[in-house]
């Protein structure tokens, strides 16, 4: 008799969150985008990190961004770098300079491959897990 072994699903990787970072995956967790802003300048920087590039201060608070923006850049992934995505692919990547200035990077919604730069996009949330919701981006009407 021949028993038949299953292979486990592969596992979604996951950002780690770490004490500069926190506080964004908290307000994506909710559902809300919120950006760092430099305390002293008022330089608001992504990704999150303790000092800021332009004054050098280590003092930082959070605003709310208001989610909207347009395709900067963007990628068509056709070879998963994860098991996780095998039949994920394709997916489309896009890097969204949001109408605050920052660039922030995330997927496209329900796999939407109709993408071009310039595009406007509103920010959504996909959970994963239980404790991380990812950007994603729909297109704007």
């Amino acid at each position: 008799m021949t028993t038949q072994q299953t292979t486990p699903a592969p596992v979604r990787p996951l950002p780690l969150l770490d004490r500069d970072n926190k506080e964004w995956w908290q307000a994506c967790k909710r559902h809300e985008l919120f950006l760092q802003r430099c305390a002293d300048c008022k330089t608001l920087r992504h990704p999150p990190r303790p000092m800021c590039s332009n004054c050098q201060s280590l003092n930082s608070e959070w605003i709310k961004s208001g989610g909207t923006g347009s395709v900067y850049s963007y990628v068509i992934i056709r070879q998963p770098a994860h098991p996780f995505f095998a039949d994920k692919v394709p997916y489309g990547v896009v890097l969204v300079e949001l109408k605050e200035g920052p660039r922030v990077i995330g997927s496209m919604a329900d796999g939407s491959l109709d993408i071009e730069v310039g595009m406007p996009v509103k920010v959504d949330f996909e959970d994963v897990s239980e404790d991380i919701a990812l950007l994603v981006f729909r297109r704007a009407e």
